[in-house]
């Protein structure tokens, strides 16, 4: 199979973790042929970010949330502020998260652990639609 790549979509959403794990995979129906290979995605957002993290309590995203708040808080003396309060605390959380996730596809499927999901993490208050671009290569 060739690489393929495709922009990925995503609705507005409110600020926190978001299990997008089938949306990922409805978006990309060609894991569905492939045996082995590659997904890479990258969101194209600086206030934002994707992480691999715990699917099935959602007490696990509250906390998160709450840690990263308390990590990176709004009430912080930050210089740049012309965004609004919740923008350079954004900004922080996305560099400690990070924008891309790399990840194998075997059989036909993403090759996750058995409480693993893809999250996209909204660190926003007003936020925007997101877009990740996602490349997948593989056999």
């Amino acid at each position: 199979m060739p690489w393929t790549q495709h922009v990925l979509e995503f609705s507005r959403r409110s600020r926190g973790f978001h299990l997008i794990t089938s949306e990922v995979v409805r978006q990309l129906p060609e894991i569905d042929r492939m045996e082995v290979g590659l997904l890479h995605l990258l969101l194209q957002h600086t206030s934002a970010s994707l992480t691999l993290n715990e699917n099935a309590d959602p007490d696990v995203q509250v906390d998160l949330e709450a840690s990263m708040n308390s990590i990176a808080p709004e009430s912080f003396p930050y210089i740049h502020t012309c965004e609004g309060p919740d923008d350079m605390p954004a900004h922080v959380k996305s560099s400690l998260l990070g924008a891309s996730l790399t990840l194998p596809v075997r059989n036909g499927r993403l090759a996750l652990g058995t409480w693993q999901g893809i999250y996209l993490v909204e660190h926003r208050n007003r936020a925007t639609s997101r877009r990740i671009v996602a490349t997948l290569w593989g056999e």
